[in-house]
């Protein structure tokens, strides 16, 4: 029989999102190796498409309106039902869970019982976030001490990148169970198309927008370039508690210039990317979200289009580095400034930066790492 590996989660397609898209692509890894995956997930909100050899056990849960899974409510409705879904069927080889780290706490636990190693896949630090987001005190320490009983408890931890790792090790986690595997998008979806010019800049931030990321800045940048750049366009697609925040600012500053459907599909976001002049990504500072590298500047460059980065961290870290657009600080009038400075990507540049999206920013193959690790407990 083969090994079974079963993935915790609350988020998984058809769910859109950098979680989904790579719990996903860890599924198809594994199966790759010739295990079998089962994906303890939540009730899909659209039709399925089923991978051969991962199975999904699904059970409905509570959803914002924006029909995610986002919120301590929302959380619990996953997690508090999860111990008995973790309890019963196939005994596991191990299990993976994704955050929030209240999974990571009932995956400790069941694991406990069943006597099953456990992987903690950590694509940021919650804790942190809880920060940024203004949670209050008590809830920033519940917050904290999930997370580390969690981490502390895994067998792995698969960190995205090396300052994430570094974090966690300061934070008491074994070096010898973290492994940084990076991350990455899809690069078969996310790549260059043919692209007709337009009068104006198009502008184009793909992504959440939420408390971390600030995209008010980005916004406000742009109208202040808008004055004098009347035919630029800005589209900003994606979800966040941010959302209608940002869409009330652009109907009072620039209706005219600024749209926010909200959440597309993939192939939507990538088409938009690929006909852009430059994508927008930002963090706001010292909110513990600078260890973040945002899968956005990935989605970018392998459609061939610069950034345009707000903010400091691994992700300013990334663009400035290795050349791939702009940093500046997470200001609206650095924005305006820096827009001022970009002009349609030559030919030329949309391959450079495609392939370096394809050596260091392919899901697939952070996916393999990832899965490299599991197969390590097995």
């Amino acid at each position: 029989m083969s090994s079974l590996v079963r993935i915790a989660t609350r988020t998984y397609p058809p769910d859109v999102g950098a979680a989904p898209f790579r719990l996903r692509a860890l599924a198809r890894a594994l199966v790759e190796t010739g295990c079998d995956v089962e994906v303890v997930t939540t009730t899909a909100t659209a039709p399925e498409t089923r991978d051969p050899g991962v199975a999904t056990s699904r059970f409905p849960v509570l959803r914002d309106r924006d029909g995610a899974v986002r919120g301590y409510l929302q959380y619990l409705s996953f997690d508090v039902p999860l111990t008995a879904r973790l309890l019963t069927g196939r005994r596991p080889d191990v299990v993976v869970h994704e955050p929030p780290p209240t999974t990571g706490v009932v995956t400790r636990i069941t694991s406990t019982l069943r006597r099953t190693p456990y992987v903690s896949y950590l694509p940021d630090v919650w804790s942190q976030g809880a920060v940024a987001a203004g949670a209050p005190r008590p809830v920033l320490r519940a917050v904290e001490l999930a997370e580390q009983a969690a981490l502390r408890g895994a067998a792995r931890v698969l960190a995205v990148t090396e300052g994430m790792a570094q974090q966690v090790i300061r934070g008491g986690v074994d070096p010898d169970t973290v492994r940084v595997v990076g991350n990455g998008v899809d690069v078969d979806v996310f790549r260059p198309q043919e692209s007709v010019a337009g009068p104006g800049l198009r502008v184009v931030y793909s992504g959440t927008m939420s408390e971390w990321q600030g995209a008010e800045v980005l916004l406000r940048g742009f109208v202040r370039f808008l004055g004098s750049n009347p035919d630029a366009r800005l589209t900003m697609v994606g979800g966040g508690v941010d959302v209608p925040k940002l869409r009330a600012l652009a109907a009072d500053l620039a209706p005219h210039a600024v749209d926010l459907p909200g959440t597309v599909a993939p192939e939507r976001a990538a088409e938009l990317l690929a006909h852009a002049d430059v994508a927008l990504a930002s963090l706001v500072p010292d909110t513990g979200y600078d260890l973040m590298s945002p899968t956005k500047i990935f989605a970018a460059t392998a459609c061939g289009t610069p950034v345009l980065f707000a903010g400091v961290g691994g992700g300013a870290d990334l663009v400035r580095e290795h050349a791939l657009g702009w940093v500046v600080e997470h200001s609206a009038t650095a924005v305006a400034d820096a827009l001022h400075e970009v002009t349609t990507p030559t030919p030329p540049t949309r391959e450079r930066l495609r392939e370096w999206a394809l050596e260091h920013g392919s899901l697939a193959s952070a996916a393999r790492r990832a899965a490299a690790a599991v197969l390590e407990l097995l």
